[in-house]
């Protein structure tokens, strides 16, 4: 079953508690940034581990310490309930991470 896009309502009421994640388009960005390269590339397989029991990956940029994020579902052309269940469970991976 594919998951349904959300209404501009529901993403603002969402987007309220996902206050490090910022709207971009069809999509939510976060930007992070860690100690190291084993530290921003620990995180980024601790999101990989998640995003694939969720069946939901996100499109993601790493350079050095920086990791950029950015969730939004194709099958909807825009955000979906799956982009904010990501979105959260990296943020619970982040608040042990970051320096």
């Amino acid at each position: 079953m594919l998951p349904k896009r959300l209404t501009d309502r529901q993403l603002t009421s969402e987007l309220a508690a996902l206050a490090a994640w910022t709207r971009d388009g069809d999509a939510i960005v976060r930007h992070l940034t860690f100690a190291d390269f084993p530290a921003a590339f620990g995180f980024m397989s601790s999101v990989a581990i998640v995003a694939e029991k969720l069946n939901h990956h996100p499109e993601w940029f790493n350079v050095y310490n920086r990791v950029e994020i950015r969730l939004t579902t194709h099958d909807v052309d825009g955000l979906s309930g799956s982009d904010i269940s990501l979105a959260k469970r990296i943020d619970d991976l982040a608040a042990g991470a970051l320096t």
